[in-house]
C-alpha cells in the first residue's frame, strides 16, 4: 500500500514495529518468498523510482507520545490503519496469542483515534477491518454494509426507527477485536469530529503488485503455515508440490475473497472519497466474490492435477454457511475484479516462477518448498 501511495505522488510515511517478523521468529515460520530488511526493501524503492518513503520504527500501542509527536509533525491527509495482528488462527491458539491480539489491536487503534484528536489535525482516517466482524453463522440476510435497520416500539406506542451496526457474532479474538474497534471509531466520529473509513475485507490472495513487481527485493509475503496461511495459499502450495489438497470437513464453509491488487484499488477509491466531518463511520464491504473451500479446491485440482482430500476440521467454525454480501459501494464505481475463474490459474504459474530457486543455485542455497 505504501508503495502504491508513493507511486501515486504522495509523500509516504510508514510506521512499522516489526511484530510481524517477530512472531516469525517465535513460531519457526517464514514466508516462501524471501522477505528483506525494511531499509532494504525502501532503498529498493528509490533505486527504482527515485521516490523516498520516510519509516518509523514506532510500536502504535506502546509509545503514544512518538505517534503524537509525528502526527504533529507530518500532519497527514491520509492514515491507513494496517498495525493489527491479523490472524484470526493466531489469536485463538493460546491464552497468550489472544491477550496480544487484544492488547495490541485495541490500544493501537485508539491511541491512533486519541491522537488525531489530541494533536488537532483532520485526516480521513482508513481502517482496514474484516468481513468476520459480521460472523460466519448464516443470518438468513443479506449482510449490509455496516449498518442494520431497526425499529422498535416505545413505551408510548410509537415506532422508532434508527440504523445500528450491525449485531455480528465474531468466530474469534481476531474478529472481535474488529468488532470492537467498529465501536472505537463511532465514539471518536461522534465526539471529535474524526473522519473514519473502515473496510469490511475478504480475505486477500495475490502475491504480487504493479510495484513489487519491479524488483525481487520488493515481493510480498507468501504465508501456507497453518496460522498465517490462507486457504488459496494452502491449496497452491499443495498443489505446485503434488499434495492432496486438505479441505477441512465438508468444505461448505463460504467465505469473501479479494485479490491483492483490487485491495490496493478499493482502497485508494476510498481514500479519493473521505467522508465529512460529523458523518457518521462509513463502512464498505471490500468484497470481489464469496466462495465455498470446496469450490476453491476444485478449481486448484483442475489447474494442477492435485486430487483433494477431506480431513477433519481443527477450528471451531460453522460446517455450512449462506454468506451474501452487499457490495454496493463498489458496484456504485464500477468496480470489476479479478475472479478466481480467470485469475487463479496465472496466480499459481505465478507462485511456481516466484518460488523455484535460480539455475544456477546448488546445494544448501537452494530454498525448498514444502506443503504444511
Amino acid at each position: 500500500m505504501a508503495l502504491r501511495f508513493s507511486r501515486l505522488g504522495a509523500r509516504v510515511t510508514l510506521l512499522d514495529n516489526g511484530s510481524r517478523r517477530e512472531i516469525d521468529k517465535r513460531l519457526g515460520t517464514a514466508s516462501l518468498t524471501r522477505i528483506r530488511s525494511l531499509p532494504e526493501r525502501l532503498g529498493a524503492w528509490h533505486d527504482r523510482t527515485g521516490r523516498r518513503i520516510r519509516s518509523h520504527d514506532i510500536d502504535l500501542a506502546e509509545n503514544y507520545a512518538a505517534l503524537r509527536a509525528l502526527l504533529s509533525d507530518c500532519r497527514p491527509d491520509i492514515i491507513v490503519h494496517f498495525a493489527e495482528q491479523r490472524s484470526a488462527p493466531y489469536s485463538m491458539m493460546s491464552s497468550e496469542a489472544g491477550r496480544y491480539t487484544v492488547d495490541n489491536n485495541l490500544r493501537a487503534t485508539h491511541n491512533i483515534l486519541s491522537a488525531i484528536a489530541e494533536s488537532g489535525i483532520d485526516p480521513h482516517l482508513v481502517h482496514l477491518g474484516s468481513l468476520g466482524v459480521y460472523g460466519y453463522c448464516s443470518a438468513g440476510l443479506r449482510l449490509p454494509e455496516g449498518y442494520l435497520p431497526v425499529t422498535a416500539t416505545g413505551p408510548d406506542g410509537r415506532e422508532v426507527r434508527k440504523e445500528v451496526l450491525f449485531p455480528g457474532e465474531p468466530d474469534s479474538i481476531y474478529h472481535m477485536t474488529k468488532a470492537l474497534d467498529q465501536q472505537l471509531f463511532a465514539f471518536h466520529a461522534r465526539f471529535h469530529g474524526l473522519r473514519v473509513t473502515d473496510l469490511h475485507q475478504g480475505v486477500v490472495w495475490g502475491t504480487q503488485t504493479a510495484e513489487t513487481r519491479i524488483d525481487p527485493r520488493l515481493v510480498n509475503r507468501f504465508d501456507h503455515d497453518r496460522l498465517y496461511g490462507t486457504v488459496v495459499n494452502r491449496f497452491m502450495i499443495q498443489g505446485i508440490t503434488g499434495q492432496p489438497l486438505s479441505v477441512y470437513g465438508s468444505g461448505t464453509q463460504r467465505r469473501g475473497f479479494i485479490h491483492i491488487e483490487d485491495m490496493l484499488r478499493c482502497i485508494a477509491y476510498a481514500t479519493r472519497t473521505p467522508p465529512n466531518r460529523g458523518d457518521r463511520v462509513r463502512v464498505i464491504n471490500q468484497v470481489a466474490e464469496t466462495c465455498s473451500v470446496d469450490h476453491i479446491a476444485a478449481l486448484v485440482s483442475a489447474q494442477t492435477g492435485v486430487p483433494i482430500s477431506h480431513v477433519d476440521n481443527p477450528r471451531r467454525e460453522p460446517e455450512g454457511n449462506e454468506l451474501d454480501v452487499d457490495t454496493s459501494t463498489l458496484r456504485g464505481i464500477g468496480f470489476t475484479p479479478r475472479l478466481f475463474e480467470t485469475a487463479l490459474g496465472p496466480e499459481i504459474e505465478d507462485v511456481q516462477a516466484l518460488l523455484a530457486p535460480p539455475a544456477e543455485t546448488t546445494g544448501p542455497a537452494a530454498r525448498a518448498v514444502t506443503a504444511p
